[in-house]
């Protein structure tokens, strides 16, 4: 039986940090630009994320408190079937409607209902302060669904925009050293071609 000769593990370290000679203090400044970087994108991008999602569901909660359903009438029978197709349908038709407010003022409006519904139909409709019927709003589940794949979208969205930025003063520190070492080239490459003799 043959014994596996004990390996060490040798911790790795990051180049740019060690002491090195070929090293630049550029090399370095690199280092810290990329890490900065990728902290600042996660960071940001979970803030921005949380953010996000709370303003959304901030404003399907201000929503919420500007509108309130009403139960309502159908004063004339609801259309078998929509008028026209607009690309969304959800089998419910426009129809005209009834309700009374709690001080007995009665209002008429237009709703949308499932379709082939009676006259003298109960209906439940949304309305602002102004008595009109609205769109009903987002709440409950749905809202807080909402809220969470919005600020699934923006953190990432956030967090590549600070990352390009990132990349962007990273590509001017490289174009930066490249130009330093075409200087340098310039004043030891005639050196280099004297030392061999003009061959090189």
């Amino acid at each position: 039986m043959t014994r596996t000769p004990a390996t060490t593990v040798r911790p790795v370290r990051l180049w740019r940090w060690r002491r090195n000679p070929l090293r630049r203090h550029s090399d370095v400044v690199e280092a810290w630009i990329v890490l900065a970087t990728w902290v600042l994108v996660l960071v940001f991008g979970v803030v921005a994320g949380l953010l996000a999602a709370q303003a959304s569901a901030a404003s399907y909660a201000a929503r919420l408190a500007q509108v309130h359903p009403v139960t309502a009438v159908l004063t004339d029978p609801a259309a078998a079937t929509p008028a026209a197709s607009t690309g969304y349908d959800d089998g419910r038709v426009w129809a005209p409607v009834r309700w009374t407010d709690a001080d007995g003022s009665v209002h008429t409006d237009r709703a949308k209902v499932a379709s082939g519904a009676p006259a003298g139909s109960s209906v439940t409709v949304w309305t602002n302060h102004a008595d009109h019927v609205v769109a009903p709003p987002v709440t409950g589940a749905s809202a807080d669904l909402q809220a969470a794949l919005t600020g699934v979208l923006v953190g990432p969205s956030a967090g590549a925009a600070l990352w390009c930025a990132g990349w962007l003063v990273r590509g001017r520190l490289i174009r930066r050293r490249m130009a330093e070492w075409d200087e340098e080239w310039k004043q030891i490459g005639p050196r280099w071609g004297n030392l061999s003799g003009g061959r090189g």
